[in-house]
């Protein structure tokens, strides 16, 4: 499970370079930054009262106790090996089978990377301060609560849980509605409040570098095995079938990005490739334990197509979503969700047959609510985040600043540094001549 949190924790850095690799060279710093920002603002506050949120006692149908496991108290401490005097076991709180706090360090990862993704629909023009504040409003409001309707298991932690996961019995294993709804529908409104960036759409906004892109997609789907495995909080045959479904969709999303790609355009690209494997990744998310290798298929070959045409969906509507995270990640998230209502099969770990195998809707209907409340949710409450936040410190750069680019205005640095690496141009010269210094560096 430690390793599983670690995979999981590296999915950020595996954000931050598919966004990163997306946005033109002059803001892949800030798109970096962004993801690592989420990190410290949202590991801190994780920590403090959010896993409480998240898990502690039901109150009122809505939020766990905030206070009931504040700063991991009754948590953190004790001699985990032995008694100091007796050398006797000593006994520690559990989550499952597993150390309370190793499940406290899962989760974190899990609302860091929920975080992470909203990022992308910004991309170009947000202020960084105006962006770490969103994101530890954000995270506290939304994502909390969320987790805990959705993740809260009656009997998996010492406290009683959320109603989506005990009273709708909606099935998310490891956070198609809680992490890639939640995050995608945010990252929507986020960017309709922030704004169109300059230029857009006339302007072309290409990615400047491919392989930062597929460097990212690898360290996610390495990563994603800890997500999904992960969540079934042991090293058993649960776990094994999540890795399998995982892999079999994440394939299957691909081949159908690729084959959207060269019928609608004549070309399958390094970026449609990538975008697909996220798709494919972020749609089995909640079905990796209810359906068998046939389902997955389904769920991989309906959202790479299917996410592959939503990207395309911002122009037809004119919100700026600059990286598709509505296109892949709500759009796959709702995909997933729903598709498990008409896949899912009880020769799956999960137990449960969709309206494809004899069901009826009875679990369909389950999961439209659970997706649909986090959907409306996570829509009301981040349009009122957002709008404070623009009305007090603001979210956007100047004008100047966007153009220039925001590597260099919100945190002084520049990605490549051309003019270091090929010294000063010479009047009458096409190309600078390479300097001593830099010949030697």
């Amino acid at each position: 499970m430690l390793i599983s949190a670690a995979l999981v924790l590296l999915m950020t850095p595996g954000v931050a370079f598919f966004y990163g690799g997306m946005v033109r060279a002059k803001n892949v710093l800030n798109m970096i930054m962004m993801s690592v920002g989420a990190m410290g603002v949202v590991g801190v506050l994780w920590v403090l009262f959010g896993y409480s949120m998240a898990f502690g006692d039901d109150v009122g149908g809505v939020i766990g106790d905030p206070t009931q496991f504040f700063g991991l108290r009754g948590l953190f401490g004790g001699q985990y090996l032995a008694d100091a005097e007796t050398g006797a076991a000593v006994s520690i709180p559990l989550v499952g089978t597993i150390p309370a706090l190793v499940f406290v360090a899962f989760q974190a990862m899990f609302a860091i990377l929920t975080v992470a993704l909203i990022s992308g629909s910004v991309a170009d023009r947000m202020k960084f301060g105006a962006w770490l504040l969103f994101a530890g409003i954000w995270a506290t409001v939304v994502y909390f609560p969320v987790a805990h309707w959705v993740f809260a298991f009656d009997g998996v932690t010492a406290a009683t849980g959320g109603w989506i996961a005990n009273k709708v019995e909606a099935i998310d294993f490891a956070g198609g509605t809680a992490v890639h709804i939640n995050a995608g529908v945010a990252g929507l409104v986020l960017a309709i409040v922030l704004g169109k960036r300059r230029g857009w759409p006339r302007t072309p906004f290409r990615p400047h570098n491919l392989p930062f892109v597929m460097l990212g997609a690898a360290l996610l789907w390495f990563g994603w095995f800890g997500f999904n495995a992960g969540s079934s909080l042991a090293a058993n045959g649960v776990a094994g079938a999540a890795f399998v479904t995982t892999i079999v969709a994440t394939c299957a999303a691909m081949l159908a990005w690729l084959l959207v790609e060269k019928i609608r355009d004549g070309h399958a690209t390094t970026l449609g490739g990538a975008s697909g494997i996220v798709a494919g990744l972020v749609a089995i998310t909640p079905a990796c334990t209810s359906v068998d290798v046939l389902g997955a298929i389904v769920i991989g070959v309906v959202a790479g197509a299917l996410c592959a045409l939503a990207v395309g969906l911002k122009y037809r509507f004119g919100f700026d979503d600059s990286l598709d995270v509505v296109g892949v990640h709500l759009v796959g998230g709702l995909l997933g969700t729903l598709l498990v209502g008409f896949v899912a099969t009880d020769t799956a770990p999960a137990g449960v047959n969709g309206l494809f195998y004899g069901g009826g809707f009875d679990q369909l209907w389950r999961q439209g609510v659970g997706a649909g409340a986090v959907l409306l949710y996570s829509a009301a409450a981040t349009t009122v985040i957002a709008l404070i936040v623009k009305a007090t410190i603001g979210l956007r750069v100047g004008a100047e600043a966007e153009v220039r680019g925001v590597d260099e205005s919100e945190h002084a640095e520049n990605a490549y540094d051309f003019v270091a690496l090929a010294g000063s141009p010479v009047p009458g010269r096409t190309s600078a001549p390479v300097t001593v210094a830099a010949r030697e560096a």
